[in-house]
């Protein structure tokens, strides 16, 4: 009897539907969470870019210092 009813399940070709071996919703999981492992990895070779060389990133203009030779930021009262 048992076979019986498995037998009903078949398709119409003969053939048994294959059951997803993972949901919509677990797939997109999937790729959101590889996509912010990609990102993460970016982030980690861009710190550690910085960290080796860190004047390569900055601009040449702020490099320059504006005020007179000789003087401070700050004034003793």
């Amino acid at each position: 009897m048992a076979e019986h009813l498995h037998s009903s399940t078949l398709s119409a070709s003969g053939a048994t539907q294959p059951i997803p071996f993972l949901t919509l919703e677990q797939k997109a999981a999937f790729v959101f969470v590889l996509l912010l492992f990609i990102f993460l990895g970016l982030l980690i070779v861009r710190c550690f870019r910085i960290l080796l060389d860190p004047y390569s990133s900055m601009p040449s203009s702020t490099w320059t210092d504006y005020m007179e030779k000789d003087t401070f930021d700050y004034r003793i009262a």
